[in-house]
């Protein structure tokens, strides 16, 4: 089964984003990293730090494909997480209204 679902410029994870998932995710997500892609972290059941590393590695290839990558309904965990580390601000976030 896979980890996530792409729907247009909008791609779901539905896996846990951990140290256990992020290789996995990685080599799956990155070949899509070369357009306009927001990433809906919605279903996802549990991160680990490792998730904040992984949405910076994608980041980094977004911008490297010269393509536009932001995230959406980051869990709160996530969201917990990465005010600990001190880099909310720097994740580029989807607000749909």
């Amino acid at each position: 089964m896979s980890l996530f679902t792409q729907q247009g410029n909008k791609l779901a994870i539905h896996s846990a984003i951990t140290v256990d998932t992020v290789t996995t995710l990685l080599g799956e997500v990155s070949p899509l990293l070369k357009s306009t892609l927001e990433i809906d972290l919605e279903k996802v059941p549990e991160v680990d730090s490792s998730a904040i590393s992984l949405m910076f590695e994608w980041l980094r290839l977004a911008k490297k494909n010269k393509a536009a990558l932001s995230y959406s309904n980051l869990p709160d965990s996530l969201t917990s997480l990465a005010d600990l580390y001190g880099v909310l601000e720097m994740i580029p976030q989807h607000h749909s209204h």
